[in-house]
């Protein structure tokens, strides 16, 4: 992993995102690109002049392109190497665009569940990003306690062929010295297509697990049973793998779990992208 880009709105969970990304670094060696998509704030003409708090037009630029030197300086200060990214227009394009021209190996955003005008304008585009990006994403939740990422949980459907996802996953892991298990929760909302066996099989067949490492569970949803078992074994990092849906499928058959759970994950959630 060389290139970590940070997207950051200036937000209290902009901090977060920040440290989630220096735990990456720290063993990755990987540099930091912290961007920031400007979006001019345009003013309610009905509030009088000098009753907001928000600064406005230039001045607003000036004191974001501040705030984002002062927190690229600050670690570089702290022996990161790192760089301040700027770019005007939406923060779902921007942020696409920008990870594709870096060819980055990681985004790393916060998610913000409310807040005034800064807060929103991340949290609001988490989702969308951790869909459509051309790299693993990890969204950090405003709750999210960043101590270590020790008990990773790679939530599987074992419906699909997902030894190249789990060799990135695995490779993750080891890097920053995690224990790994894998959960596949049964529920009704989840087609059981496949027999979960085979799938098992080819798991164990090249990375060897332990049978204690394969959980499998009944819930009464799939979201739910994830974000049980991660709070039952005190888990610092879910990943999950997520793939293009055609229309049936993603409003009517079974909607997206990993969309949900990047709406209402308590801790970190590392998005891969599953090509079936």
């Amino acid at each position: 992993m060389k290139k970590i880009l940070v997207p950051i709105d200036f937000s209290e969970n902009a901090e977060k995102a920040l440290t989630a990304a220096r735990m990456v670094a720290d063993e990755t060696n990987a540099r930091l690109f912290i961007f920031h998509a400007f979006q001019p704030y345009v003013p309610d003409m009905t509030i009088p002049v000098g009753t907001g708090t928000i600064p406005l037009g230039d001045e607003l630029e000036t004191a974001m392109r501040n705030q984002l030197d002062s927190f690229v300086s600050r670690l570089q200060a702290e022996g990161y190497e790192a760089e301040g990214l700027w770019e005007t227009g939406g923060i779902h394009s921007t942020v696409i665009r920008k990870a594709k021209e870096l060819e980055a190996d990681l985004i790393v955003i916060g998610r913000t569940g409310k807040g005034g005008f800064l807060d929103k304008l991340i949290g609001s585009a988490a989702t969308g990003i951790a869909l459509d990006a051309p790299c693993p994403v990890l969204v950090i939740p405003p709750q999210a306690v960043l101590k270590s990422f020790r008990e990773v949980v790679y939530a599987t459907q074992l419906e699909y062929e997902e030894n190249d996802i789990l060799r990135k996953v695995f490779g993750l892991s080891r890097t920053l010295g995690s224990r790994l298990s894998l959960v596949k929760i049964n529920a009704l909302e989840q087609p059981d297509i496949q027999d979960d066996d085979q799938y098992i099989e080819q798991i164990n067949a090249e990375f060897e697990l332990d049978e204690k490492e394969i959980v499998i569970r009944s819930a009464g949803s799939v979201r739910g049973g994830i974000e049980d078992y991660c709070e039952e074994i005190h888990a610092d990092l879910l990943i999950v793998s997520a793939r293009h849906r055609g229309f049936l499928e993603e409003f009517i058959i079974n909607p997206s779990v990993t969309k949900k759970l990047v709406i209402t994950t308590r801790i970190p959630l590392l998005v891969y992208h599953l090509n079936v």
